[in-house]
């Protein structure tokens, strides 16, 4: 794999679970149970956004060392 797509899917992993590990922390504190199917779709949505904007912000780094 190129070192591009790499970075976009560690981004987006990494992004998705933390976020998710966080709102799981807030259910604990509030003193709801672990509810699972609520990680797995915090984890996979937010991962999605964040491997979107890794993407974007590459290529945006990539176009301005284009120009320089």
């Amino acid at each position: 794999m190129k070192s591009k797509t790499k970075a976009i899917i560690r981004g987006g992993l990494f992004g998705g679970i933390v976020y998710a590990l966080g709102m799981a922390g807030f259910d604990y504190i509030d003193g709801e149970n672990f509810n699972v199917w609520k990680f797995i779709f915090n984890s996979s949505f937010f991962g999605i956004f964040m491997a979107l904007m890794t993407s974007y912000n590459l290529r945006k780094q990539s176009e301005k060392q284009k120009t320089e």
